[in-house]
């Protein structure tokens, strides 16, 4: 009987405990418009991995610190998300069976190993265009530009302006 009750207490502890429930890595998917760019993830200026192409997906090891994502395509300037780490869902829950069962032991080890910690599951990014150096710069307008009568003589443009006659 002990031992039923012992089994039963330990199989609440691990229950409980996020690192055995929701475990210690998860899955990012990041979806940018356009697609078929290529993403990198930096966690205190580590690379923690890359997609190649997205839409993609990267398992990462949780961690109570934030996932930089930069997304780069050609022709488009680079953008940035943010993926902050923020306290699993089921920590609540946790530190009350935890506090009643354990005296806090699981919460310490949840918190050592990042379980305790998630990332947001899906990351939309939006690009925009890069500006072209290459445009070329606009003409002035007809109405600004001193044109030449079929006589040959300047005519006055719209805005009333006399143009400089070449000595």
């Amino acid at each position: 009987m002990l031992r039923m009750g012992l089994g039963i207490v330990g199989s609440l502890v691990l229950a409980g405990c996020a690192s055995m429930t929701g475990g210690t890595s998860q899955n990012i998917t990041v979806i940018t418009s356009p697609s078929e760019a290529t993403c990198d993830f930096v966690r205190q200026g580590q690379s923690i991995g890359s997609i190649a192409s997205t839409p993609g997906t990267l398992h990462v090891r949780r961690s109570k610190h934030d996932i930089l994502i930069s997304c780069t395509k050609e022709g488009y300037e680079t953008a940035t998300f943010y993926n902050n780490s923020g306290l699993s869902s089921a920590v609540g829950a946790n530190i009350a069976v935890d506090l009643l069962l354990t005296a806090g032991i699981s919460s310490i080890v949840d918190s050592a190993n990042g379980a305790d910690n998630e990332y947001q599951e899906v990351v939309n990014i939006t690009m925009r265009r890069k500006a072209d150096a290459t445009t070329p710069v606009a003409a002035p307008a007809a109405s600004d530009v001193a044109t030449t009568s079929q006589t040959g003589s300047p005519e006055t443009p719209a805005g009333g302006m006399q143009p400089i006659a070449n000595p």
